[in-house]
């Protein structure tokens, strides 16, 4: 029989929900315990692909090709529990499910009402996904107190009373302020906040309470006192540098030990003591590469959360701190690649929107010029393809349709037809709507032998996952391999370019990918791909050739 915790926010969002149920579920793996994640989102999206980068920051792809909350990449990084569709559902996603059921007569002409249908529809959600697992951790998105979030809030309590007292944990985050005026921690607000669930029939187990001070014993003492939990189980999660300190920090205060004994879990002791290698490589590197992130939402970091993090376990890997230049596109466009001088690699991410896309084009010829390492990841294996046509294969004015219809040379295209992670044929046209039409999910890609891409994967076949409406276009691709440009990988039956790159003679490191790898990169096991990309920044900054 699956256990259930249940992480709830309050306060302010943004806490670190995701972080801290991560690490929790990291915790409780290294004990031995079969744990699998879900996240609960509070919006009515249907497709969370279609949503603004500004407002939700990146969204995350699984294997099955959901578009999801980030969280799950966080989940995914901290455990070994690969997440899928069943993982993470909307608001929207449930009323959807609902109004179908209704409108099939599921119901049977009953009124469909919160209480119990849509409450019922989300507990079902959460068994399913929990299926399979000892503990399962649930993340409820939004914030106590918030409208959106109480049908959510409302079907976890209830799962206290059906699941059983023994069966279910209840974890709250709220925020400690501190107030330099007064020179003081505030509680109140983490008070009000657990009022708000207790007034609903929830009464957390465990207090998490983010903060940037130390919080004193009296303190603690007076937060248990209101908030009705014992004062060791107000834990402080005090700001870290690094996201992988915080399983040891949660550790150290027992929270899986509270937990454990809650749920009537006997287990192994926790070994962290991978996360304490990683932290150690993390804090003791032996040199510092300097790495040009050339992209559209370069002050909005939030929108490229795993490509950093996936830099980031590239760098522990190979015991290097790399330090991330954010160098805004349309900057090279009125500055020109000075900007990119002093770099040991450069790298152009996924995107959309034609703002933005010559001053990409201008560092990727930059990079290909001065033999510079080089990475594209979607839209920037895409624009690689685009500026060799212009600037080596005599293909002048060569774009892409999703930037201009009129080119004469549409090397980069809307394809419509393809397969879905499951094998299903999927169709679109200029006039699909955006949300669910992308290629999404874990692709088989094809590596070519004896190219470079083989080489840093060391294997015949892969799979990445992909997230993307434009490819190459196979009709002039065998122009531009004439003129020396390598395709690597390939998407087998559709023949769809997956990784170009340049051959060695030409440039030492210059690769391009039509997937997203920073999906698949974990701290632990770090992704060869972006571990070979560090190591030729490494050769190139030992060679001292830097502009």
């Amino acid at each position: 029989m699956t256990k259930y915790v249940f992480v709830t926010g309050g306060v302010v969002s943004s806490l670190g929900k995701g972080i801290a149920a991560a690490s929790l579920g990291a915790i409780l793996e290294s004990r031995g315990i079969k744990i699998t994640h879900l996240k609960l989102d509070p919006y009515i999206n249907v497709d969370p692909g279609t949503m603004s980068p500004f407002q939700h920051g990146e969204v995350f792809v699984t294997e099955d090709g959901a578009e999801t909350d980030l969280d799950l990449g966080h989940y995914e990084r901290f455990t070994s529990v690969k997440m899928s569709k069943r993982n993470n559902f909307t608001t929207g996603q449930i009323y959807e499910s609902v109004i179908k059921k209704e409108r099939r007569g599921e119901y049977l002409g009953k009124t469909v009402q919160v209480i119990p249908h849509v409450t019922d529809e989300i507990k079902a959600h959460i068994r399913l996904g929990a299926e399979g697992a000892e503990v399962a951790i649930i993340e409820v998105g939004g914030t106590v107190g918030d409208i959106e979030s109480l049908p959510f809030l409302e079907a976890i309590r209830q799962m206290g009373l059906e699941e059983g007292r023994d069966n279910a944990c209840y974890i709250h985050l709220t925020l400690l302020p501190y107030i330099p005026t007064a020179g003081e921690l505030k509680t109140k607000p983490t008070q009000h906040s657990v009022k708000e669930l207790r007034e609903i029939g929830i009464q957390p187990d465990v207090l998490l309470c983010r903060t940037e001070r130390p919080v004193p014993a009296s303190e603690k003492e007076k937060i248990a006192l209101f908030c009705n939990v014992q004062p060791e189980a107000v834990i402080e999660c005090l700001d870290a540098d690094s996201i992988y300190k915080i399983p040891a920090m949660l550790h150290n205060q027992m929270l899986d030990e509270i937990v454990c004994h809650k749920l009537h879990i006997l287990a192994k002791a926790a070994d962290l003591s991978v996360w304490k290698r990683l932290v150690e490589a993390l804090e003791n590197p032996e040199r510092t590469l300097n790495i040009a992130f050339v992209g559209k939402y370069v002050d909005l970091t939030e929108s490229y959360k795993s490509l950093i993090e996936a830099l980031s376990h590239a760098g522990m890997n190979t015991r290097s701190k790399v330090k991330i230049h954010y160098i805004d596109s349309e900057e090279i466009e009125r500055a020109g690649c000075c900007l990119l001088d002093g770099m040991d690699a450069i790298l152009v991410p996924g995107g959309f929107g034609r703002r933005g896309t010559e001053g990409k084009i201008l560092a990727i010829r930059h990079a290909r010029e001065n033999k510079i390492p080089y990475l594209g990841i979607c839209l920037g294996m895409q624009l690689a393809v685009v500026e060799y046509a212009r600037h080596v294969a005599d293909m002048e004015g060569a774009h892409s349709t999703e930037f201009s219809q009129a080119t004469p040379y549409p090397v980069i295209g809307l394809i419509t037809e393809w397969q879905d992670a499951s094998g299903k044929v999927e169709k679109r046209d200029e006039c699909s709507d955006l949300g669910g039409t992308m290629r999404l999910g874990g692709q088989i890609c094809q590596l070519r032998e004896g190219t470079l891409a083989r080489e840093i994967y060391g294997q015949p076949t892969i799979v990445e996952r992909h997230r993307h409406r434009y490819e190459v276009n196979n009709a002039l691709l065998g122009e531009l391999e004439a003129k020396g440009l390598v395709v690597s990988g390939r998407a087998p039956g559709t023949e769809l370019c997956e990784m170009i790159e340049l051959p060695r003679d030409q440039h030492p490191w210059f690769v391009g990918c039509q997937f997203h790898p920073e999906f698949t990169s974990s701290p632990r096991l770090g992704h060869p791909l972006f571990t070979a990309f560090v190591r030729a920044a490494i050769d190139y900054q030992n060679r001292g050739e830097r502009a």
